[in-house]
């Protein structure tokens, strides 16, 4: 018989701690006026929870906002479709 089971926790996810770095670089020096996101969350349960919302520019100009995320929502189907923009 083994010991006993021991859960591995989930491990940090480096890309998106790199890409959050990058974004706050790039905020901090003036670059960005404004911020659209959707995080994912680790699962506390079966379902995973996430959190959207706006900063900035993007929080003050709603049109051009949608505008953006639909641009993403372009990329993100061509990736399900096959494709790798």
């Amino acid at each position: 018989m083994s010991g006993p089971i021991v859960l591995v926790p989930d491990a940090v996810s480096n890309d998106t701690v790199a890409a959050l770095q990058q974004l706050l670089k790039h905020a901090r020096a003036g670059n960005i006026v404004g911020i659209g996101f959707v995080a994912m969350l680790k699962p506390t349960t079966k379902q995973r929870g996430y959190i959207a919302n706006t900063a900035g520019e993007m929080h003050r100009n709603p049109t051009f906002t949608r505008g953006m995320l639909a641009a993403l929502d372009d990329k993100l189907s061509q990736r399900i479709q096959g494709g790798n923009p």
